[in-house]
């Protein structure tokens, strides 16, 4: 089942000999990173095994939110909140960013504790988030029918468009004097003295002092092969997009059953807002010991799965040389089969609690493979053990709405200069030098 469509962006036709960074894939959060890189005045060539934006950077809900981020990102996230309304004019193109507000529903008074708990997380920004009653989500949500305890609201949350994203970022790179190839895989790093000296593409050869892996749910079997061990898992999450619909929410919503993020065009992006599906492969063995304790947090979350993915990342090699061919040359884009059931549950439950979905057309539906990490967010750090390379990857399905600010901090590392937030949390070492992983749930 093909993907959603993205706004097409065609790739350069010549490989750079030599670059000053080169950023390994094309998503927002490699697009990103390439943008600030640029911007600072190094050479930069992004290089992508399929399509800009074609994987998960294309395939998500579309929210721009600091509402329910795990604390660690709150600071990366507000900093997005700044960058994302000058995107349109910076990059030149229409990222179709809105400030819409998101709510998160209380099923029940727990449930509304525990949101009103997490607004303390905002007590140090000026940022407009506040629980909701349940007479006033009616009054936020007029025709809406679904029984809530109440919602925390975030008026200053956003949304913008997945398909539309990714494409504009890396054209404004390229506006700027970036190299940007897709259909361009990286099949690994040369290093001299055990530092970076250049990479490897299919494509030929180039020389460079810095690498940025940005390859989302590729990025463990890159590292891998390279001899680092990258504790990371994909989650697949399920999407419908509807025809245009008059009379539904401007607000994005989450729900235990459902949720929506209304379109541009003036359709709906809905998905199941709970459940995820976990194919069982072999990563999931090789970093058991690793996601045990998040496993255990967010079970309830989880569908566990064997099937024919198994087999499929069986016959992936672990390994391979530099003059050979590499596993991202005989996948472009990771295009999962949607879950049906999923969907169709989430838009049973949503037509109870909007009647005016009752209405809805579908347009389409995709599915996208989430890389998610132990903890829950994301790698952006050096890695000391080969000077030079730096990763930007794990972001646990949070991606999209925190990746200008993500790539404005990788590009900060990149430089040797002071950071917009501060690294730590999202350091390379804490899984292999001692930091107790922590599971916040319910991010």
């Amino acid at each position: 089942m093909p993907g959603p469509y993205v706004n097409p962006f065609h790739g350069d036709a010549d490989l750079p000999k030599k670059v000053d960074v080169v950023v390994i894939g094309g998503g927002i959060i490699g697009c990103s990173t390439a943008l600030e890189l640029v911007e600072r005045g190094f050479k930069v060539a992004l290089c992508e095994k399929g399509g800009i934006g074609h994987e998960q950077s294309s395939r998500n809900w579309g929210w721009v939110r600091i509402t329910r981020r795990d604390p660690r990102e709150i600071p990366l996230m507000a900093e997005a909140l700044r960058i994302w309304p000058g995107m349109n004019e910076r990059t030149g193109r229409d990222v179709g960013y809105e400030r819409a507000g998101i709510a998160f529903a209380c099923a029940t008074d727990k449930e509304f504790a525990e949101h009103e708990r997490w607004l303390d997380n905002l007590k140090d920004y000026q940022i407009d988030s506040r629980m909701l009653s349940a007479k006033e989500v009616a009054q936020t949500f007029p025709g809406s029918k679904f029984p809530v305890k109440g919602a925390l609201y975030t008026a200053a949350d956003g949304r913008a468009e997945p398909q539309w994203a990714a494409p504009a970022i890396a054209e404004a790179a390229r506006d700027r004097g970036a190299h940007v190839l897709t259909e361009c895989a990286v099949r690994g790093i040369e290093t001299q003295a055990g530092a970076v000296c250049g990479v490897v593409t299919e494509r030929g050869e180039i020389a460079c002092e810095q690498v940025v892996l940005a390859g989302g749910a590729w990025s463990s079997l890159f590292a891998r092969n390279t001899g680092l061990r990258l504790p990371q898992l994909k989650v697949k999450n399920s999407v419908i997009r509807t025809k245009p619909l008059e009379g539904g929410p401007e607000a994005a919503i989450w729900s235990n059953g459902f949720s929506i993020r209304k379109r541009q065009d003036g359709g709906y992006t809905i998905a199941d807002g709970f459940r995820n599906i976990v194919d069982i492969v072999p990563d999931s063995f090789r970093y058991m010991r690793d996601f045990l304790p998040a496993f255990g947090a967010e079970w309830r979350s989880l569908m566990l799965r064997v099937g024919g993915r198994f087999f499929d990342e069986v016959r992936i090699p672990n390994r391979w040389s530099l003059d050979q061919a590499s596993p991202f040359e005989y996948c472009r884009v990771l295009d999962p089969e949607p879950s049906f059931s999923l969907q169709d549950k989430a838009l049973a439950n949503l037509r109870k609690a909007f009647p005016v979905f009752e209405k809805a057309e579908i347009a389409q539906r995709w599915a996208g493979a989430i890389d998610v990490t132990p903890d829950a967010i994301p790698v952006i750090s050096g890695v000391d053990s080969i000077p030079g390379f730096y990763m930007a990857t794990g972001f646990s399905g949070h991606g999209f709405g925190i990746g200008p600010a993500a790539g404005r901090l990788a590009a900060e590392l990149v430089a040797g200069k002071p950071t917009v937030v501060d690294p730590k949390p999202f350091s390379f070492n804490r899984f292999t030098d001692g930091t107790k992983i922590e599971i916040i749930s319910g991010f």
